[in-house]
């Protein structure tokens, strides 16, 4: 079809023209980068823990602190919640992801390193890689001799350290890239650079929270202590078993000192589901935008459109008494909106990538892969032919008698 008619007719009604590219450009700005913050939000959502998130529950109780029984106690706890029916496995830990707790550590290969190699999310506990599922890489699990007590590691001024460490395999490949890290040892978790040996890697685990960005979210090691009294209990199960298993951890807690008080409980699928709860409020309202945007996009067009055919009944009306065909009345003003959405769409990229320029600079938001640009492209291509088809069929119905008529 030879554009020239349509670039003239489009050149005498330039500000329609012009409203519609502009709604296009910007919707096609806007669009792009909020498909992408969407996806965004989704692989951060379902970025794998390493753990058996389904067969997981975690009861947080008062921290025992001082209590001189405190030893004996906990040893109690985790005896009878390991005896309990359909446990897979029990211990006290520290934390887990997505808790309110956070214990962290820097990490040194040599004594007196100016500049830690690694900051790393630390996981304290006896039986952690059993009781959060994790899938040993390489090497080994802790053995008895390699545990430590708690209530020795937390006395004043206290020398006694924890001989050996697992490390998750992203950490190890920061900390050792290219090589294994077993059998090697980092310095951590004292002032008197007292190195532990690496004896185990996981192939996944998670920090507990965000700290250090995405890059960082697996730089995590597993110490071996033993006996903790800050009251986090976490159990492992069948999935279909963790409400039962839970009421009977809490009854037998509850059993064995009634005195204490249950901060939190509930299974991990709940404890992640919570965590990410504004990152689903944030996508399903990106999404109402961008529904809401093609709204109104394709309502402009329709609108638009309606008031050309209108305008131009009269010259329509020619064209079919001069032997258009139907075919070509409808592709006429199918080519006339191709051609606002396709400058609309190039205007709209530049806008997306300076939109993303801006939220890196202010969020510190990855850049924009090109392959948005296009996904986009072709949506608001196929957006305008839907919403131009309605008018341009009426415009193809006008009959050639009408250009008599209003002669």
């Amino acid at each position: 079809m030879d554009i020239r008619p349509i670039l003239s007719t489009l050149a005498r009604h330039k500000t329609a023209a012009a409203l519609i590219v502009l709604e296009v450009a910007l919707s096609c700005a806007i669009i792009c980068n909020a498909v992408f913050l969407i996806t965004q939000r989704l692989e951060r959502i379902d970025r794998p823990t390493g753990m058996a998130n389904e067969e997981i529950v975690r009861i947080s109780m008062g921290n025992l602190g001082e209590n001189p029984e405190a030893d004996a106690l906990v040893k109690q706890d985790v005896a009878s919640l390991r005896a309990l029916a359909g446990v897979k496995a029990a211990g006290s830990i520290n934390h887990v992801p997505f808790d309110n707790s956070s214990w962290n550590t820097s990490i040194q290969l040599v004594p007196d390193q100016e500049r830690p190699t690694a900051q790393a999310n630390v996981y304290l506990g006896d039986a952690v890689i059993d009781t959060l599922g994790l899938r040993l890489a390489e090497g080994r699990d802790f053995t008895p001799d390699e545990y430590v007590n708690w209530t020795e590691i937390n006395k004043q001024n206290a020398k006694v350290m924890m001989p050996a460490v697992i490390l998750s395999r992203e950490l190890a490949n920061k900390l050792f890239p290219g090589e294994s890290a077993i059998g090697k040892n980092i310095i951590s978790w004292n002032a008197d650079n007292v190195p532990h040996r690496v004896v185990g890697v996981v192939d996944r685990l998670i920090r507990t929270n965000d700290n250090g960005g995405p890059a960082e979210a697996g730089y995590t090691m597993i110490l071996p202590a033993k006996d903790l009294t800050m009251g986090t209990f976490v159990l492992r199960t069948t999935p279909e078993r963790r409400t039962e298993v839970l009421k009977a951890a809490l009854a037998t807690l509850e059993k064995n000192s009634a005195r204490r008080l249950v901060l939190r409980d509930g299974t991990f699928s709940d404890i992640k589901s919570d965590y990410y709860r504004g990152d689903r409020a944030m996508a399903w309202l990106l999404i109402t935008v961008i529904i809401s945007l093609l709204v109104v996009t394709a309502l402009g067009i329709v609108g638009l459109a309606s008031f050309w055919v209108q305008q131009r009944t009269k010259q329509i009306g020619i064209r079919r008494a001069l032997g258009a065909t139907k075919g070509q009345i409808l592709r006429y003003f199918q080519t006339e909106n191709f051609l606002l959405a396709t400058l609309g769409i190039v205007i709209g990229m530049i806008l997306a990538y300076g939109i993303n320029q801006l939220l890196m600079g202010k969020y510190e938001l990855p850049r924009l892969p090109l392959l948005y640009l296009p996904v986009g492209a072709v949506l608001l291509w196929l957006l305008g032919q839907v919403a131009v088809y309605g008018p341009a069929r009426k415009a193809a119905s006008v009959p050639p008698a009408v250009a008599t008529r209003t002669a």
